[in-house]
């Protein structure tokens, strides 16, 4: 995982981490990324689109008068239910450690302990070398061509250990 600052929304998901940021294919620059990307997840997203956010100039939405907001706490409630990570955690750690610690740690936490590659998030896959223990994975809802690729490698590959 690159460890850049820039990845970090303003909502605290690390865009580092994120299977529109990691694919190979359609790749998305982040949600911090200028200029116009048509994509509908940045259209529609009402939290970088919020005008707090744009008017106040927050790096993050905990510089904001209505922190928490309910879209962030729907946002944080639906991953830490189906991916384990959260966000209003992340801009706790982002304000009380900085967003140089704030990195490091998430370097580390989605680091693969096999490759060293980055687990994605939202699929639970090392993009590297696929399937990795003790993550929530969610293969049966994949449309990405490059990880249904990784999930057939990481079951090869568990055969041939066997």
């Amino acid at each position: 995982m690159r460890n850049k600052k820039g990845l970090i929304a303003p909502c605290g998901m690390n865009c580092g981490i994120c299977l529109g940021y990691l694919r190979e294919e359609n790749r998305c620059s982040g949600c911090r990324s200028l200029g116009d990307d048509p994509r509908k997840a940045h259209v529609r997203c009402r939290i970088r689109n919020c005008e707090h956010l744009r008017t106040r100039r927050a790096g993050f939405c905990t510089g904001c008068p209505d922190f928490p907001c309910r879209r962030l706490k729907d946002l944080d409630r639906r991953y830490r239910t189906r991916y384990g990570m959260s966000m209003l955690e992340n801009l706790e750690s982002i304000k009380n450690n900085g967003i140089k610690k704030f990195t490091d740690s998430e370097k580390k936490r989605w680091a693969c302990e096999k490759c060293g590659g980055t687990v994605c998030v939202h699929r639970g896959y090392c993009l590297e070398c696929g399937p990795v223990a003790g993550r929530k994975t969610d293969p049966g809802r994949t449309k990405d061509k490059g990880l249904k690729k990784i999930r057939e490698k990481g079951v090869e590959n568990d055969r041939n250990r066997k």
